[in-house]
Order: structure tokens, then C-alpha cells, then sequence
């Protein structure tokens, strides 16, 4: 009876043993959790105060302390955190509802390290997507019956692009090539030629700019030293005024290796809301740890 009633006690030890254990190691995961995520916070609120930041020193009425919207990043501390910040106007882009066959083509052979005639060919995809008629273009082009025969069944769109991310949905884009030439594009200039003032050197490439000596004689310019602006052999300025609609780039580091990116797409000003100072037009956040 006495050994019974042993072995009861030692497995009423064993079995709180092991309740004691599991809840330590619950809460200690659970600790663990709470501290990546309060960390993924403070990263994130840091990301978001990099990104307002930017639209402050862009707006900024002394040259000396206006940030320039061409893409070159910005780097400074910001609580523990280091911050890059990266702002481009929308006006350097190419406008995939307003670009030509030609300048399109340009960006896509460049970019993918692909044959004219199958850039040419995929660029005409692009007008074949955003034009109203069902008329394949002369250089090859896709409307509907090319979609079917590739079991795409949803087929040519025949109206603009209402975002970037459209893209891959054009016969012919592959993931690879649509990675490389993403941040290039936009829905929202409205230009037919990108301002060379913003162009990043895929874009000047695209517009057959040297893009080294074209962004070397933009970032050697000082706006305080009261020399004449840069411009191009042909007289186009590669110092412009911003305008007001910008994809911003904010990255925070953590001294812990914790990060934090946002990248958008914004138009300066609140379209009317009354204490807002922007309208966001594409919104993406993300976070990792190191």
C-alpha cells in the first residue's frame, strides 16, 4: 500500500514537473515573441518617421538643406536607428499608359539583356494592353486570341494601367524581367519622356543618355553656390523642380539587426482632407531581422 501510494506521489511530481516546465517554456517563447514584435514596431514607426521626414526636406524652401527627389539615398540617425531614405520623383519614370513602342522597347532590351526584336515585340504587348481596339500592333503585339493560345484566359485589358503590378500580367513580362525594370516605371507622370532631372540611369539608358556622366554632373551641382543648373547637350535641364508626386524608399536598422522598410508612392498635399499632407497612392511595408 505504502509503495502504491509512492509511486502515486512520484508521478503527481513528475506530472507538475512537467506543467512547471511547459509553462516556463510557453512564457518564455511567448517573452521572445513580444520582444521581436515591440523591436518590428519601433523599426516600423522609425521607417514611417524616415519617410515624412523626406517630405519635409524636399519641400524645404533653402537649397541647402532641400533633399533632391532623383533617387540618390540619404543616411542619418534617427534614435537607434540608422536610417536610408530614398526619394524619386514619379516625373523620372516611364509612364507605362503614355511611353511609345520605342522607349519602351529601349528600357526592356537594357534592362533584360534581351534582342531588339523581342523587346520591340513585348513592348507592343504593352500598347496592345492599354489601347481600346482589338488591332495587333505591326511589331507583333497580343490581343485576345494570342492570350487564349497561351491559356490566358482573362486576355488583353484594351485600357490603361491602373498600376505597375499590371504589368506582369502582359503576355510575354516575365517575374525576372518585371523585377528589373519595376522600380523604373509608373501609372501617374503622365509624360510621354521622363524628366532626365529624376531618371535613374535605367531610365537615361532607356532614353539613350549616358546615365554615369548625366547623374555625376547632377549630384556635383551645389544650388547654394549660385553657378548656372546643369543641362544636356540638347538643352533640357537636369535640375528640375519636384512634382510633388514621389515613390520614397525608408529603411531603419536597429542596432539589434532588426529592419524595417516602407516603400510608397505619394502625392504631396491631402486632395482636400483637411490636416492630412499627402495622399498615398501605393503603400508597402515589410520587416526582417538579421
Amino acid at each position: 500500500m505504502r509503495g502504491a501510494a509512492l509511486l502515486l506521489v512520484l508521478w503527481l511530481i513528475a506530472l507538475l514537473t512537467g506543467l512547471i516546465g511547459a509553462f516556463a517554456l510557453t512564457a518564455k517563447i511567448e517573452g521572445l515573441q513580444g520582444r521581436v514584435l515591440h523591436r518590428g514596431v519601433i523599426a516600423g514607426e522609425a521607417a514611417r518617421a524616415g519617410f515624412e521626414y523626406a517630405l519635409v526636406r524636399v519641400a524645404d524652401p533653402d537649397p541647402r538643406r532641400q533633399w533632391r527627389p532623383d533617387g540618390r539615398p540619404y543616411r542619418f540617425a534617427f534614435g537607434d536607428a540608422t536610417m536610408e531614405v530614398a526619394l524619386t520623383d514619379e516625373n523620372g519614370k516611364i509612364d507605362l499608359n503614355q511611353a511609345d513602342l520605342a522607349l519602351l522597347a529601349s528600357l526592356f532590351q537594357h534592362s533584360g539583356e534581351m534582342p531588339m526584336e523581342d523587346a520591340r515585340k513585348l513592348a507592343a504587348a504593352v500598347l496592345d494592353w492599354r489601347d481600346p481596339d482589338v488591332l495587333t500592333q505591326p511589331e507583333g503585339g497580343a490581343e485576345d486570341g494570342d492570350y487564349a493560345a497561351a491559356e490566358r484566359h482573362y486576355g488583353a485589358k484594351d485600357a490603361p494601367f491602373e498600376s505597375v503590378a499590371e504589368l506582369e500580367q502582359v503576355l510575354g513580362m516575365t517575374p525576372a524581367l518585371y523585377a528589373k525594370v519595376e522600380n523604373d516605371l509608373t501609372v501617374f507622370s503622365g509624360r510621354t519622356r521622363p524628366d532626365p532631372a529624376f531618371a535613374s540611369p535605367g531610365v537615361l539608358r532607356a532614353m539613350g543618355i549616358d546615365p554615369d556622366a548625366t547623374i555625376a554632373r547632377r549630384r556635383a551641382w551645389d544650388p547654394s553656390s549660385g553657378g548656372t543648373a546643369p543641362i544636356l547637350e540638347g538643352g533640357e535641364p537636369l535640375v528640375s523642380a519636384g512634382s510633388g508626386t514621389y515613390s520614397i524608399d525608408s529603411r531603419a536598422r536597429l542596432r539589434d539587426g532588426r529592419e524595417a522598410l516602407l516603400r510608397v508612392v505619394v502625392r504631396a498635399g491631402g486632395n482636400g482632407l483637411p490636416g492630412s499632407a499627402y495622399t498615398p497612392l501605393r503603400w508597402e511595408e515589410g520587416a526582417s531581422s538579421r
